[in-house]
């Protein structure tokens, strides 16, 4: 086969309607703390990741541990994975393995993360609000797989599912984006002011999507720049 082309997230045994929408200025409020609730993502990829970029806004209250983006393979189920095991640190998982980002605990504000990983060089580059933190090794000459389940909300422990309530996400989630490339400073710093951004794997302003459970869209009640 000379080009691979998968639509990413044909889970069995999961059904419900599909949407594929601009969601611009809206959220996705996971109303229950804990829960079995999850958004299913679809994204059109061609080949294996040998670099990636992950940006989303989160908004929380939580303390212990939660799962923000969960990409799982039939071979891997932390492929790729943003995890949050406390208020003051963020994981970011490729191929199973991870490096850690301490940050300051948040104040009650809207937190956007950008995550990337380049195979080449291993090297994992994290953003918290528009500011690079120091850049880390993790699985030099790793290749992600393509044929994947993504979610938000919850860590697959197998393909699909394999679910913690207690690693559930509960708040509010908005502009997930990915992209297979890695992203320059100037666009890291783009995502988070919400200004133009290059075409997308995933992309909130045109994103296909599947509720399963006590997930709501609703209009997003503050900015999310600043205080």
């Amino acid at each position: 086969m000379d080009q691979l082309q998968l639509w990413v997230i044909l889970l069995s045994g999961l059904s419900g309607m599909v949407a594929q929408e601009d969601l611009y200025r809206k959220v996705f409020v996971f109303r229950n703390d804990p829960s079995g609730a999850f958004v299913v993502l679809r994204a059109r990829l061609e080949r294996a990741l040998h670099n990636f970029t992950l940006c989303l806004r989160s908004y929380t209250d939580l303390t212990r541990p939660h799962s923000l983006f969960s990409y799982a393979t039939k071979a891997q189920d932390n492929e790729i994975l943003l995890f949050k095991p406390k208020p003051s640190e963020y994981r970011l998982y490729v191929g199973g393995k991870f490096v850690v980002f301490r940050v300051p605990e948040g104040a009650g504000h809207w937190e956007h993360v950008c995550a990337s990983w380049e195979s080449a060089t291993g090297i994992a580059e994290f953003w918290l609000n528009g500011k690079p933190w120091p850049r880390k090794g993790l699985q030099r000459g790793y290749t992600v797989g393509v044929e994947a389940a993504i979610l938000l909300g919850q860590e697959q422990d197998a393909f699909g599912g394999g679910f913690d309530v207690y690693n559930s996400f509960s708040g509010e989630l908005a502009d997930v984006y990915m992209w297979d490339v890695g992203l320059s400073p100037d666009k890291m710093r783009a995502a988070y002011q919400s200004l133009r951004l290059p075409p997308a794997i995933l992309a909130w302003r045109n994103l296909s999507y599947e509720v399963k459970g006590d997930v709501v869209v609703k209009p997003r009640l503050r900015e999310v720049l600043g205080p």
